[in-house]
């Protein structure tokens, strides 16, 4: 597998200099499996956008913080349309109530998503093909299984493994039937080898 070192500010303007379909929105999904490190690269993005002239730190929607408990992993996304999508679509701010993994519930308190230039969605499925209409960039992070786990174990805990290993089982059918990485514009590698200096640059795989 080939692997190419590419800057975050050379892809936040490529972002900025494509097309914005979701109304007056550019809207980027960052995908992949859990653990892979879809965070950390839309986190760094949005860094990057954030820097350049006039265009402000976009919103980052976690689809982690609209999922109704473990057992809505997929089907969330009627959430995320009726209270984000539609109304950015329409030209018209959103909010959506985040998910307490505490307490088991959503909160009361609404988290605003204004119309921005930019909105970057990252979780698990955020690429599905229903949603390409919308869409900017599509960008799908891998990382080795085992890598994965050990992550996703040190910042949640043990006691996440029975469902944790329910929800792989989940994601990969998932990526399997939708083909997500497949129709990704880019493939980033979460675990790269290759030296470089990760909060300015990220290593593509082609």
């Amino acid at each position: 597998m080939v692997a190419v070192v590419e800057a975050y500010d050379r892809l936040a303007r490529r972002v900025l200099a494509g097309p914005a379909r979701l109304g007056r929105t550019r809207l980027v999904v960052v995908d992949g499996p859990s653990g892979a490190g879809k965070s950390v690269f839309a986190a760094r993005l949005a860094d990057a956008l954030a820097d350049l002239p006039g265009a402000g730190r976009p919103p980052v929607v976690h689809t982690d913080d609209l999922l109704d408990g473990w057992d809505d992993q997929l089907t969330f996304w009627p959430r995320l349309e009726e209270c984000v999508l539609a109304p950015l679509r329409a030209g018209r701010p959103g909010a959506y109530r985040r998910y307490s993994w505490v307490r088991r519930a959503f909160l009361p308190r609404p988290v605003p998503v204004p119309v921005a230039p930019v909105l970057v969605v990252e979780g698990v499925s955020a690429a599905r093909a229903e949603a390409a209409a919308d869409r900017t960039l599509a960008v799908f992070v891998t990382a080795p299984a085992p890598l994965r786990l050990t992550r996703a174990v040190r910042r949640d805990g043990s006691g996440i493994l029975p469902e944790l290993r329910r929800w792989h089982l989940g994601e990969r059918a998932h990526f399997a039937a939708d083909r997500t990485e497949a129709r990704a514009d880019l493939v980033v590698d979460g675990a790269p080898t290759l030296p470089h200096d990760a909060a300015r640059y990220y290593v593509r795989r082609r």
